[in-house]
C-alpha cells in the first residue's frame, strides 16, 4: 500500500507544474490575450541563433504561473477539506504551503526548465517545435523539483516515481495534443 501512496503523491505533487507546462498551449488559443504573445527572449540572438524558441512567450509564462498557483490552491483546499486527499498527501503538509509563493515558483520552475532546454535546442540547431527526447519530457520536471526543494523534500523513491510517471504523462499528453491539433508532432 505504501507504493500506491507514493505513486499517488508523485502524481499529485507535480500536478501544478504539469498544468503550468500545458497552460501555454491552451492559452495560445485565447485571442483576447494576444498582446502578451511577445517572445521571452525579445528576439535576441546568441551566436547567430535565437536565444529561445519562438513559442516561448510572456503569455505562456504568465498563464503557466497563474494556472500552477490555482492548481496548488485547489490542492491545498482538497487537503484541508476532502478526506481521501489525506491519503494522497501523506507525508506532505499542504496546509503549510505558501500558495502565493510556491504556486508561481512551480510555474516558473516548469517553464524555466522548458526555456533552458529551448536555449540548448537552439544551440544544437533543433528547429522550433522539433523534438529532443528525453529532454523535452524532463525539463519541466527538473525545474519544478528544484524550485520546490526549499519547501518540501520527498523520498528518493517518490522522486523516482515522480520522474517516471510524469515522463510517461508527457508523452501521453503530447500525443493527445497532437491528435487535437494543438501540437505539431506526436512526440
Amino acid at each position: 500500500m505504501e507504493l500506491v501512496d507514493d505513486i499517488l503523491l508523485a502524481f499529485w505533487f507535480m500536478l501544478p507544474a504539469a498544468v503550468a507546462n500545458g497552460a501555454p498551449i491552451l492559452t495560445s488559443r485565447f485571442p483576447i490575450i494576444d498582446k502578451w504573445n511577445a517572445r521571452l527572449d525579445f528576439g535576441k540572438q546568441f551566436h547567430g541563433r535565437p536565444l529561445l524558441g519562438s513559442h516561448k512567450t510572456w503569455r505562456g509564462l504568465i498563464s503557466g504561473i497563474i494556472f500552477a498557483t490555482l492548481v496548488l490552491w485547489l490542492q491545498q483546499l482538497f487537503a484541508a477539506h476532502v478526506s481521501w486527499s489525506g491519503n494522497v498527501t501523506a507525508g506532505v503538509d499542504y496546509g503549510q504551503f505558501p500558495v502565493l509563493l510556491l504556486g508561481p515558483l512551480f510555474g516558473l520552475g516548469a517553464l524555466g526548465g522548458d526555456a533552458l532546454e529551448s536555449f540548448f535546442k537552439r544551440r544544437r540547431g533543433t528547429r522550433d517545435g522539433g523534438a529532443w527526447v528525453p529532454f523535452d519530457q524532463l525539463d519541466y520536471i527538473v525545474g519544478a523539483v528544484l524550485v520546490s526543494l526549499p519547501f518540501v523534500v520527498l523520498s528518493l523513491r517518490q522522486y523516482v516515481l515522480l520522474f517516471i510517471i510524469w515522463f510517461a504523462m508527457h508523452f501521453a499528453s503530447t500525443y493527445v495534443g497532437w491528435k487535437l491539433g494543438l501540437k505539431e508532432q506526436p512526440v
